[in-house]
C-alpha cells in the first residue's frame, strides 16, 4: 500500500502567466476592428473571469450574439498578437520543477480557450501533464477531483472556489487582481506573495501532511513490532510509533545474524532503548536457506522472508498486531527491490511508504525531532558486498567487514572523514567505493590510495581496487543489471 501519487493543479492567466500585454493588445485590435470603446487598461486588472462574461460587464447594450462574435474574434487573432509578448511569472517553471522533483504531476485548468492556451504551455515550454481549459470558478472543481488533485494554485476568488470544490488545499497567490482579503475572505488555505514562494512552501506542506498521515496510520495499526535496523528509515518509524502509540504498544526487533556488522549492534540497542522500547534481538538463519547462500538476483528476497518468518510469531508472542518494516516510498519506485515482495507476501505493513515519506523527508523529519541518525549514512547489510553469483558465506563476510573497518581507520589515522564506505567483494578483487569528495582527494594523493587497497588486500582479498564512481547504494544491481542486457 503506497500513498495517492501528488497531483498539483495550476490555474494559468496570471497565476503562471502575466497575461496582461498580450490580452490587451489582442483586446485592443478587436475594440479597434469593431469600433468600440474600452478602458482596456482597466479590464487588465481585473482578468479572470471568462472574456464573455467580462464583455457583457463592460458593453451590456450588446446582445449575446454580437458578444459571442467578438470572443470568436478575440480568439482568431489570439495567436498572432497575444502568445508572444506573455511571460511566465517568476517562480513559474520552478513551481512546476518542484512538482516534478516530488514525482508528482502538474495540470493546468484555466478558464482560457484550450488551443490558446496550449499555446502559451507550449511556447513556454511548461512541464505539465495536463492541460483543461474553458472551466470556471466551481466548474474547475470537478475536473480537479477526477484528475486526483490534492492542491490547486490560483490567483482568483473562483479558483479558490474551485479548490474547495475539489476538497484541495487550495494556495492563492497575489499576481492577480484578488487582494488576500478577498482570497482569505473566499475560504484559501494558503497565500503566497507569488510563485517564487510556492517551492518551498509544497517541501513543508508534503512533510507536514504526511507526518500528520503516518502518525494517523500508526494509530489505526494500534500496536507494531518494528523491523529495527538502527538505520536512519526504521529509527524514525520507531520513534514515530512511540510517539503515535506509547512506548508500550511498541518493540524493537533487531535481528543478529552474520549480515548485520558488529558495529551496528550497540548504537541500535541504545536508541530503541532511549525511547522507552522494549528490545528484542532474535536470531535469524538466512544462512541456513539456499537461495539467500546461493545468492543470485533474489537472495534479498530469501533474506527478508527469514526476517519476516522470525518477526511475525515474535509479534504475535508480545501481543503486537502488526510487524513493521521502514520501507519508503522511495523504495517503492526503486527499481529491482526482491526484499519488498518477500515482505508484502507476509503481510509487514509499511508505514512510511504508505505515508508518502520520501527518504530526504525522513532524515529532515528526524532532524525536526532530534533523532541522531537524522543524518546517518545508509548501512546495508554485508551481504550486499557480496556480488551476485559469489556464495554468501559466514567467512566472506567476515572478511567484508574487517576490510571496511581497517579502511575507516586509516582514512581517519589519515585525517579523512569518510561518511559512505563500502568494500564489495567481486571473486577475484574487492573493489572500494567512498564518498566522491574522498575519491576525489585520493586521486590527489595516490600514496594514500594505495594504502587503502594494500590495507583490503592485507585483510584476505587477493586484490583491490579503488572505484573511481564512488559510492553508489546499490551498485551490485548494476551488474546483474548488465547481466540481465546481456543474455
Amino acid at each position: 500500500m503506497s500513498a495517492p501519487p501528488l497531483v498539483v493543479g495550476f490555474d494559468l492567466d496570471m497565476t503562471l502567466i502575466d497575461t496582461r500585454p498580450g490580452f490587451s493588445a489582442c483586446l485592443a485590435a478587436v475594440a479597434g476592428e469593431a469600433g468600440l470603446s474600452l478602458d482596456i487598461a482597466a479590464i487588465a486588472t481585473r482578468l479572470g473571469p471568462p472574456l464573455d462574461l467580462m464583455l457583457a460587464t463592460e458593453l451590456p447594450h450588446l446582445a449575446s450574439g454580437e458578444i459571442a462574435a467578438l470572443v470568436d474574434r478575440f480568439r482568431a487573432l489570439y495567436p498572432g498578437i497575444a502568445v508572444a509578448p506573455t511571460l511566465p511569472f517568476p517562480g513559474a517553471h520552478e513551481s512546476l520543477a518542484a512538482v516534478r522533483a516530488h514525482r508528482g504531476r502538474s495540470l493546468v485548468v484555466t478558464g482560457k480557450f484550450s488551443p490558446n492556451a496550449r499555446l502559451h504551455t507550449d511556447a513556454l515550454d511548461f512541464d505539465i501533464d495536463v492541460l483543461v481549459g474553458e472551466v470556471w470558478g466551481p466548474g474547475k472543481g470537478p475536473v480537479l477531483a477526477e484528475h486526483g488533485a490534492s492542491i490547486f494554485v490560483g490567483d482568483h476568488v473562483h479558483d479558490v472556489e474551485g479548490a474547495l470544490v475539489a476538497g484541495a488545499h487550495s494556495v492563492s497567490v497575489l499576481t492577480g487582481g484578488c487582494t488576500e482579503a478577498e482570497l482569505v475572505a473566499a475560504g484559501t488555505h494558503t497565500v503566497l506573495p507569488d510563485l517564487t514562494a510556492f517551492p518551498a512552501w509544497l517541501d513543508e506542506h508534503l512533510l507536514e501532511t504526511r507526518s500528520s498521515a503516518l502518525q494517523a496510520h500508526l494509530r489505526e495499526l494500534g500496536s507494531v513490532l518494528v523491523a529495527f535496523s538502527g538505520g536512519a528509515d526504521s529509527a524514525f518509524l520507531l520513534a514515530a510509533a512511540v510517539r503515535a502509540l506509547g512506548p508500550e504498544r511498541v518493540a524493537a526487533a533487531t535481528a543478529y545474524s552474520a549480515s548485520l556488522p558488529g558495529r551496528e549492534r550497540d548504537p541500535a540497542r541504545s536508541f530503541a532503548e532511549s525511547l522507552g522500547v522494549r528490545v528484542l534481538t532474535p536470531s535469524t538463519h538466512e544462512m541456513e536457506r539456499e537461495g539467500y547462500r546461493r545468492n543470485d538476483g533474489d537472495r534479498c528476497y530469501h533474506c527478508k522472508a527469514e526476517l519476516l518468518d522470525v518477526l511475525r510469531p515474535l509479534a504475535e508472542r508480545h501481543g503486537l498486531r502488526h510487524v513493521a518494516t521502514g520501507t519508503n516510498a522511495d523504495d517503492l519506485v526503486a527499481g529491482f527491490r526482491p526484499g519488498i515482495r518477500a515482505a508484502a507476501e507476509r503481510a509487514a505493513v509499511t508505514p512510511l511508504a504508505t505515508a508518502g515519506l520520501t527518504k530526504a523527508q525522513v532524515r529532515a523529519a528526524s532532524r525536526r525531532w532530534g533523532l541522531p541518525t537524522w543524518d546517518k549514512p545508509a548501512a546495508a547489510c554485508l551481504s550486499s558486498r557480496v556480488a551476485y553469483g559469489i556464495e554468501v558465506t559466514p567467512r566472506a563476510l567476515a572478511r567484508v567487514e574487517r576490510a571496511e573497518t581497517e579502511v575507516r581507520r586509516v582514512l581517519e589515522e589519515a585525517g579523512v572523514t569518510v561518511t559512505d564506505l563500502r568494500v564489495r567483494d567481486l571473486g577475484d578483487q574487492a573493489s572500494v567505493e567512498l564518498d566522491r569528495t574522498v575519491v576525489a582527494l585520493l586521486g590527489r594523493r595516490p600514496e594514500l590510495a594505495d594504502t587503502v587497497t594494500a590495507t583490503v588486500v592485507a585483510t584476505g582479498f587477493p586484490a583491490a581496487v579503488l572505484d573511481r564512481r564512488g559510492f553508489r547504494s546499490g551498485s551490485m544491481n548494476e551488474l546483474l543489471e548488465d547481466a540481465h542486457r546481456f543474455r
